[in-house]
């Protein structure tokens, strides 16, 4: 029945790309440890379990209500008897146990269209569940590879930093013996400054990464694997739109809320009818007399000022409502994609241009420096062309880091970023568990120890 809850318990996974070593966590890593420390999944996964109870109490609410009540009474009274004219006191007591039972025998199908809306609801929030999902999985790729760009970053910059103190070294020495003015001195210092401001920032940037990967997967990064090649994704936009309009759970979910909606005019339409129970008690008081009593009633709403008439109206509207919120949603989603295919082309695009230019930018700034040494260029020139060399360094890193996270931001746009579309390799929560245990309002008995076996695999008994 469980097939694959997630237990409390540590289980691993991992996947490793290339020849990366086993030491570095890769992006897999990461993200199984953010399903697995996840407070949002939680949250939502006990929202879900609340919905469940949703559909007992609505199944419960076919079946009797038998209640017992017991009293006891004192009384005691004082006056001026009438007839002697003497003062009388009076006491007694009396006790009563009863036993009743109730249950509702018709009602032109409320209950069980109650029953249908709670299951709808379950359906709906098992849907938001997954969302819930694809937003920490995509958080937890945009941190790891906020984490890599800004640790790479930071590498560039410290290198342009002992670059430029080189470059600042040598040309003091040109200064010495007079080959370079004060000026070129003093534009080296300031490119140098100009660099360790930028380390500064980077490293700034990389500690901030790190607070959002720890948030995300519940620890600080150590040593990260090469960012992964680029998951199994649709042939062509229309495979990728089509499938978005089937599979993403914001379209799914607002499925099953226009289904809740239909139901809800039904129901209102019920309202107007009749509704027939039956009820029956046993009683037993003090001197032991026994009462026994049944009774059928049918009970229908008449005249209500026309509150059943505005419920039923609103109801209708709020039908309505659902089903342009439904198609607003299948606009929205395929824009999505859209917009995601667009952007993995354009840094697909920027990558390839970036490697051109850094390409450039290294045989000039190799020239420019090896020119500089035989008097042709000036220190200006060099530091322009390492800018220019680091910049593009830099652009590659953002683009690069971008690109990820377009691919599975397309993937999440289809309703696809999921531990089981991913194939992480790890147990994953089982939405239904819960419900088929409770579905049918067991009873603390026999009858729920399935229900105990569920509570004790998700930790939570």
């Amino acid at each position: 029945m469980l097939k694959s809850l997630l237990l409390a318990t540590g289980i691993t996974g991992f996947m490793v790309a290339g020849s990366v070593t086993a030491q570095a966590e890769t992006l897999a890593d990461a993200m199984i440890s953010a399903y697995k420390t996840s407070n949002l999944l939680e949250q939502n996964r006990a929202t879900l379990r609340a919905a469940d109870e949703g559909v007992a109490q609505a199944v419960a609410a076919l079946r009797p209500v038998v209640q017992w009540t017991a009293s006891y009474g004192w009384t005691k009274s004082e006056g001026v008897s009438s007839l002697t004219g003497r003062d009388v006191t009076s006491e007694g007591s009396s006790a009563t146990t009863a036993l009743s039972a109730s249950i509702t025998l018709f009602d032109f199908g409320r209950n069980r269209l109650t029953i249908s809306s709670q299951k709808e609801a379950v359906l709906a929030t098992r849907e938001t569940l997954r969302s819930i999902e694809q937003q920490v999985l995509l958080a937890t790729v945009q941190a790891y590879s906020d984490v890599k760009s800004a640790q790479e970053q930071v590498a560039i910059n410290q290198n342009s930093v002992r670059v430029l103190q080189e470059e600042l070294n040598a040309t003091n020495d040109r200064f010495d013996v007079g080959e370079v003015t004060r000026t070129d001195v003093s534009l080296a210092e300031a490119q140098l400054a100009s660099a360790r401001a930028s380390l500064v920032s980077a490293q700034g940037s990389l500690e901030t990464a790190r607070e959002s990967y720890k948030a995300s997967t519940g620890h600080y990064p150590g040593k990260l694997a090469p960012l992964p090649p680029a998951p199994n994704l649709p042939k062509s936009r229309d495979e990728a739109s089509s499938t978005a309009q089937r599979n993403h759970p914001a379209i799914k979910s607002l499925q099953h809320s226009v289904a809740m909606a239909e139901i809800a005019v039904k129901s209102a339409k019920a309202e107007k009818l009749p509704e027939i129970t039956g009820s029956v008690s046993l009683s037993n008081d003090e001197g032991g007399y026994v009462g026994q009593a049944a009774s059928i009633g049918m009970t229908q709403t008449i005249y209500s000022g026309g509150t059943l008439d505005s419920a039923y109206r609103q109801a209708v509207a709020s039908r309505d409502s659902s089903r342009a919120e439904l198609r607003q949603e299948a606009v929205d989603v395929v824009q999505a994609v859209l917009t995601s295919y667009a952007s993995i082309d354009v840094y697909r695009a920027q990558i390839r241009a970036y490697d051109e230019q850094i390409r450039a930018a290294q045989v000039a700034y190799d020239g420019v420096k090896e020119e500089a040494t035989l008097g042709a260029r000036t220190t200006l020139d060099v530091l322009d062309a390492e800018q220019d060399l680091l910049d593009a360094r830099a652009n590659r890193i953002t683009a690069e880091a971008d690109l990820q996270v377009a691919y599975y931001q397309l993937l999440s746009n289809m309703g696809l970023l999921t531990v089981e579309n991913l194939k992480l390799g790890i147990p994953t929560y089982d939405p239904a568990a819960y419900y088929n245990a409770v579905h049918n309002a067991p009873l603390t008995s026999i009858r729920g120890e399935k229900l105990d076996k569920v509570l004790r695999a998700i930790g939570k008994q």
